[in-house]
C-alpha cells in the first residue's frame, strides 16, 4: 500500500478520533470554566496561595479569597513579598548562568525579571527595552557600578525585600552604552558576563533560545537553510568527514550564526577563564566588530567574514516556522535590541513563559487535553493582557487548584 493509500485509509478512524478528543475537550473545558466561576473554598484559596507564594496565606488574605473568583483571588498571593524573592528570582536565577543554577547571587538580570512582573511591565519587553531594576538606596547597599555586582551582592546579604526596594532605571545611563544598543536582560551585566565573556557571542543566542523561547539548539537544527552566513571558525569537514557538516554542523550554525551577527559589537571586558561574575563590564563598540568574530579563522577561510552587527531571521522559512515569528515585523535588522524585538514577539516565547509557569504553580506539565486547551487560554490571556506575567500566575494557580 502505498504511503498516500495508507493516510487516506486511516483518515476516518483519524477524524473519529479527533471528534471525540474535541468532545472530551470541551466537556473538560466547561468543568473547568464552571469551577473558575465559583469563589474557592480555604482549601483551594490555600492550595493557590502556596503554588505562587510558597507560604499559606493569613486569615485576613484567606478571607478576602474565598470571597471573590479564583483568578481574582490568586492576584491576591501575586502581592505577597514572597513572589517577588523567592518564586519569581528562582524562576529567574538559572537565566543567568550557564549552569542553569538556582544557587547564584543575586544581580541586575534578576533584579530587572523581578521588577518587570512587580510593575507589570509588557514581558514581552524582556529582550529590548532599555530597563534595569536597581536597589532604591534606602537599605544601605552602594551605587550601581557597570563594573562589578556590589549593590546587588548588598541587597543579597541584607536580605532585602525585593518586592519593596527595587526602583527601573534605565541601561543607557547606568552602563554607559547607547539606548539603541540596549536589549532588556541581554544587555544586563549579568547576561554579558555569563554569555559574552570569552568565545565568540554565539552562547548568548544559544541560551536566549533556550531560556526564553524553550528550544534549545538541538530542537531547531534545520539543515534545509542555506550555509553563506556561516562562520569561518567551523571546520565544514570535522575529524575529516564532510557529511558531519552536512548532516549535523549546518543545522544549528546556518540559523544561529546569521542571527548571534547582531551581538558583533559587544564583548565582556573580563577575563576570568572561570566565567566567575567578581569584576568586568559590558563593552560595545559601536561600527567596530569584536575580534571574537575572527577566532579561528583558518578553519574555513572562505566562510563568512563577519563586517557588522546586521542579523537575519533564516528560519521564517523551512520547519522553524512554526516557532511563530510575528508578521508584523521585517524578520532582519541591526544589533541586538531588533533581534531581542524578534524574539520576544514569537508565538514560542509567549508559549515558553506560560508553559513554565504552568509547571510551576501545578507542579507538573501539561499532559491532558484539558491542561492544553488551558494552556492555549493563558497564552492568550498573557498577550491580551498586555504580557502581564502575574496574570499567567493567576490563572494557572486558580486552573490548579484542586478540588
Amino acid at each position: 500500500m502505498t504511503q498516500s493509500a495508507r493516510r487516506t485509509s486511516a483518515t476516518p478512524n483519524l477524524v473519529a478520533r479527533a471528534v471525540r478528543s474535541t468532545i472530551w475537550a470541551g466537556a473538560l473545558a466547561l468543568v473547568a470554566a464552571t469551577a473558575l466561576a465559583q469563589s474557592p473554598n480555604a482549601d483551594q484559596a490555600t492550595r493557590i496561595y502556596n503554588r505562587i507564594a510558597g507560604i499559606p496565606p493569613t486569615a485576613a488574605q484567606l478571607a478576602q479569597m474565598t470571597a471573590t473568583d479564583p483568578v481574582s483571588a490568586a492576584l491576591i498571593a501575586t502581592n505577597d513579598p514572597q513572589f517577588y524573592n523567592s518564586t519569581i528570582r528562582n524562576m529567574a536565577a538559572p537565566w543567568t548562568n550557564r549552569n542553569q543554577s538556582v544557587f547564584v547571587p543575586l544581580n541586575d538580570y534578576t533584579a530587572t525579571v523581578v521588577g518587570m512582573v512587580r510593575d507589570n511591565v509588557p514581558f514581552n519587553t524582556l529582550l529590548s527595552a532599555d530597563l534595569l531594576y536597581i536597589g532604591d538606596g534606602k537599605s544601605g547597599e552602594p551605587a550601581y557600578s557597570a563594573s562589578n555586582n556590589a549593590m546587588y551582592d548588598a541587597l543579597d546579604a541584607n536580605n532585602v525585600d525585593l518586592s519593596v526596594h527595587l526602583v527601573s532605571s534605565t541601561q543607557s545611563a547606568l552602563e554607559g552604552i547607547p539606548p539603541t544598543a540596549t536589549a532588556g536582560v541581554l544587555t544586563s551585566r549579568g547576561a554579558a558576563s555569563a554569555y559574552f565573556i570569552n568565545g565568540t557571542n554565539r552562547a548568548m543566542f544559544r541560551f536566549t533560545m533556550l531560556n526564553h523561547l524553550c528550544n534549545d539548539m538541538q530542537l531547531v537544527m534545520d539543515i534545509t537553510r542555506p550555509p553563506d552566513r556561516i562562520r569561518q571558525d567551523v571546520t565544514r569537514s570535522p575529524g575529516g568527514v564532510s557529511t558531519l557538516f552536512l548532516t549535523n554542523c549546518i543545522g544549528c550554525h546556518s540559523g544561529m550564526d546569521p542571527m548571534a551577527q547582531a551581538f558583533a559589537f559587544y564583548n565582556f571586558s573580563a577575563t576570568d577563564p572561570t566565567m566567575t561574575d567578581t569584576t568586568g563590564q559590558i563593552v560595545y563598540t559601536a561600527g567596530q566588530v569584536q575580534p571574537k568574530y575572527s577566532i579561528n579563522n583558518t578553519n574555513f577561510p572562505q566562510g563568512f567574514v563577519t563586517m557588522d552587527d546586521s542579523w537575519s531571521n533564516r528560519w521564517r522559512s523551512g520547519p522553524n516556522y512554526i516557532l511563530g515569528w510575528s508578521a508584523t515585523l521585517p524578520g532582519s535588522g541591526n544589533g541586538a535590541k531588533s533581534l531581542g524585538t524578534e524574539l520576544e514577539n514569537s508565538a514560542a516565547f509567549a508559549s515558553c513563559q506560560v508553559t513554565r509557569v504552568f509547571k510551576d504553580v501545578c507542579l507538573r506539565a501539561p499532559n491532558s487535553n484539558a491542561d492544553f486547551t488551558q494552556v492555549n487560554s493563558m497564552i492568550s490571556s498573557f498577550q491580551s493582557h498586555n504580557y502581564s506575567l502575574r496574570q499567567v500566575f493567576a490563572e494557572g494557580a486558580a486552573y490548579c487548584m484542586g478540588t
